[in-house]
């Protein structure tokens, strides 16, 4: 009976709706100039961008547009920020980030990007980096606005099936657990880069595409009293119980990557993407939230901007792009 009534509860919950970005990848060639970018952006609605490295000139070219930033602070910086003192944190941000762009506009720092998992040897060091980078950021009275947190890939956890089942891998949780205690003590979001896409086809199998879509008309997935009809939502629903299991409730997620690709592999097409992505904001902008926190939207950056076919890797690492180049949409996705 569950099964039936959660979209009408789902209705009948206060909603919160949540910022909709996107993420902007460089690499790639002949990208368009910073102020195409920018008249793309505004044109469609977009003020929020996730930009993966403090690049002066692209600091610079938004400085002024009204356009909130996440910056990436690069994970082989990670050592010289642990190593040094609150004050080198504070003139390392006043020359790589404040010089270029004002605060106003900086949402969050992403310290780091998929460092527990992917990049395990720079894993001691990014709650270090954090720590100095806050204690900057309060002599400049900025913490409570300019948040801190550290994107992880989803294969941070060992289980995620069904999502009250979700736990991180052992193998990181000394380093995960400091991470969340700073993020509930700094009142910041959990920070994840999701992608149904890889587990769909990893997992052909197992789950209907769409399931993965959002196109399935009722649940797929009972998971106690909750029921889930998109892989989506059990994929967050699964971090945020994985959260608890360390015995930290109520942090926030923040999804910083997600995306679908419109060619390159298995069932990558446009019209897929487009069902996908859409589905993300629609979701997003209507503050629906997922079965374990429902009416609280989940804040997203899409990926990606432009496709990037300097990246090495699979084929279809290079076609998430939602807009080509000339500026226009590769589907017509609507932000707003």
């Amino acid at each position: 009976m569950l099964i039936f009534l959660l979209p009408l509860f789902f209705l009948q919950s206060p909603t919160v709706a949540a910022p909709i970005g996107i993420c902007y990848g460089r690499v790639a060639d002949n990208l368009p100039r910073p102020s195409d970018v920018i008249n793309l952006l505004t044109s469609n609605g977009i003020s929020n961008l996730r930009v993966f490295n403090p690049d002066p000139l692209t600091l610079k070219s938004f400085s002024g547009t009204g356009i909130n930033l996440i910056i990436g602070v690069p994970n082989e910086i990670l050592p010289s920020l642990a190593a040094g003192s609150p004050t080198f944190s504070l003139e390392w941000l006043q020359s790589n980030i404040f010089y270029h762009i004002p605060a106003n506009q900086i949402r969050y720092l992403a310290v780091g990007n998929e460092v527990l998992s992917k990049d395990p040897y720079y894993s001691p060091f990014v709650v270090p980096a954090m720590t100095n980078l806050y204690q900057a950021l309060q002599t400049l009275n900025l913490a409570n606005y300019v948040k801190l947190s550290s994107p992880q890939a989803a294969s941070v956890l060992s289980a995620s099936y069904p999502p009250s089942s979700g736990t991180f891998d052992p193998y990181i949780v000394s380093n995960i657990v400091p991470l969340l205690r700073f993020l509930n003590d700094t009142n910041s979001p959990f920070m994840v880069n999701v992608y149904p896409y890889l587990s769909y086809t990893s997992s052909s199998e197992y789950i209907s595409l769409d399931y993965a879509l959002f196109r399935s008309d009722k649940a797929v997935l009972q998971d106690g009293a909750l029921a889930y009809g998109n892989l989506f939502d059990a994929s967050i629903d699964a971090f945020i119980y994985a959260i608890e299991k360390e015995g930290f409730v109520g942090v926030p997620l923040v999804v910083t990557e997600t995306g679908w690709p419109t060619s390159g592999g298995a069932e990558a097409s446009v019209e897929n993407a487009l069902a996908y992505n859409q589905n993300v904001v629609r979701r997003a902008l209507a503050g629906i939230g997922t079965p374990k926190r429902p009416g609280q939207g989940v804040e997203v950056f899409l990926f990606d901007l432009f496709d990037e076919d300097g990246k090495s890797g699979a084929e279809y690492e290079k076609h998430f792009g939602i807009f080509g180049l000339d500026g226009s949409k590769i589907y017509d996705i609507r932000f707003n």
